[in-house]
């Protein structure tokens, strides 16, 4: 059997991705993105389709919705058309999407082409975004001017003083629940749609149909203990769909209601997903797998946004600053890459056993 092993880079996951689905036999589309990646290599949205296709019941596997995290969302995707797919029961079709933020991808950020966090992005746009003030207060020192290493010393020293004086959670609320005041700044959620906001609006319910229960796991790293991968609802716990949920996996948190790794944010796109598949029966998690600590995560994600912000991304020395963000995001070690996999494996499992036993 294969090695575990991630990608070196978005082009290698894409091509090792696409051969496994036609291996597999999968149905395959490709979905242009309009830019390129740091060598000009094209950019999309793969998506390989098995199993029934007049299926009753879908899985949708989703990697990459921030971007360098598709690293091990990929490999798991992979895995799972080489080892699984034969086994796909005739009562559910399941659809992989691979690299949702392809920009964010190839370029080794959490964020797109935009500087936008996709879950934060999927807002009512119709309505003004929801305003998060004490991040303006916050704004320089997430992201100064430059990164030198007074400058990260400094501006991280005054941010631990403040989540001493106000708490650790309260400084992961204000930082991570999502802005829309500093284009600039992390866990920024736009001006409106972005592209893969509006890929996923145009194309979601004609992948999924004629379905009519649908199973969604979302792949996340970054948060949590080591290995372990959390699963985590965008709905509250006393709604149908998180009761589902709990009947499928057992431990599952809700976002929302503050239970889970995750601060409470505003705009993640499991939470819009309804509206884009309607008349469906959706029960879906964020499937999220821990790796350094939380502080090693900010300093990566602070270092990117100062570098897209005020540096030059195609320079020589940018590289350091991806290996830091790809280290905060994806480990190699294969013992950490066997442990997600178990993890993946089961919960894959159980959502499969359960759309295919409901038909």
């Amino acid at each position: 059997m294969r090695e575990l092993r991630l990608a070196d880079d978005y082009q290698q996951a894409r091509t090792a991705f696409r051969g496994a689905a036609e291996a597999a036999g999968a149905e395959m589309e490709a979905h242009p993105h309009p830019l390129q990646g740091p060598g000009g290599e094209d950019l999309a949205v793969d998506v390989a389709v098995v199993g029934n296709p007049a299926a009753d019941a879908a899985l949708l596997i989703v990697s990459g919705t921030h971007g360098v995290e598709g690293f091990t969302g990929s490999e798991l995707q992979r895995r799972w058309l080489e080892v699984s797919a034969r086994n796909c029961p005739d009562e559910v079709r399941v659809v992989l999407i691979h690299a949702f933020n392809p920009h964010g991808f190839a370029w080794v950020r959490r964020v797109n082409e935009d500087n936008v966090d996709l879950n934060r992005n999927f807002i009512d746009w119709a309505k003004p975004p929801p305003a998060n003030d004490d991040y303006a207060n916050l704004a320089p020192l997430l992201v100064p001017d430059s990164w030198d290493e007074d400058t990260q010393q400094e501006t991280t020293t005054e941010l631990l003083a403040f989540a001493e004086r106000e708490g650790f959670e309260q400084l992961q609320h204000v930082v991570s629940s999502g802005q829309f005041s500093h284009p600039t700044g992390v866990f920024y959620g736009g001006t409106g749609p972005a592209w893969s906001h509006r890929w996923m609006r145009e194309n979601a319910s004609r992948l999924l149909s004629p379905a009519r229960r649908v199973g969604v796991v979302d792949l996340h790293t970054g948060l949590g203990p080591s290995g372990h991968g959390e699963l985590g609802s965008s709905a509250r716990a006393k709604s149908s769909s998180f009761q589902r949920a709990t009947t499928w996996w057992g431990d599952v948190r809700s976002i929302v209601d503050g239970d889970s790794v995750s601060a409470t944010l505003t705009g993640e796109w499991l939470a819009r997903f309804d509206d884009f598949v309607p008349d469906t029966e959706i029960t879906g998690v964020g499937l999220e797998y821990g790796t350094v600590d939380i502080i090693s995560v900010l300093q990566a994600l602070r270092a990117d946004a100062v570098l897209h912000a005020h540096g030059d991304p195609a320079a020589p020395e940018a590289a350091a600053i991806r290996a830091q963000v790809r280290a905060a995001f994806a480990d190699d070690d294969p013992r950490w890459i066997a442990k997600v996999l178990l993890r993946f494996d089961e919960v894959i499992a159980a959502a499969l056993t359960n759309l295919a036993s409901d038909g």
